[in-house]
C-alpha cells in the first residue's frame, strides 16, 4: 500500500523557499520515499497604486510591487 502526498510552498522570498525544499528533498530521501519535484510555478506579482498625496496632487502616485515565488512537489511517495 502506498501514500501519496503534495506540498506547494508560498513566500514573498525566493531563498526561504528554495532551502525549504532541500530541507523537504533531504527529509524524504532519509525515509526511502520517491519524490517528485521541486517543480517551480510561475511568479505571481500584485502592483497596488497609491496616492501620495491624500487630497492634493492627484498625479503624484507610488507604485508598489510584490512578488510572490512558487513551487510544488508533484507527489511524495510512501510505500508501506
Amino acid at each position: 500500500m502506498s501514500q501519496k502526498i503534495r506540498i506547494k510552498l508560498k513566500s514573498y522570498d525566493f531563498n526561504l523557499v528554495d532551502k525549504s525544499a532541500e530541507k523537504i528533498v533531504k527529509t524524504v530521501k532519509t525515509t526511502g520515499a520517491i519524490v517528485t519535484g521541486p517543480i517551480p510555478l510561475p511568479t505571481k506579482k500584485k502592483i497596488f497604486t497609491v496616492l501620495k498625496s491624500p487630497h492634493v496632487n492627484k498625479k503624484i502616485q507610488r507604485t508598489i510591487s510584490t512578488f510572490i515565488i512558487q513551487k510544488a512537489f508533484g507527489h511524495i511517495q510512501f510505500i508501506i
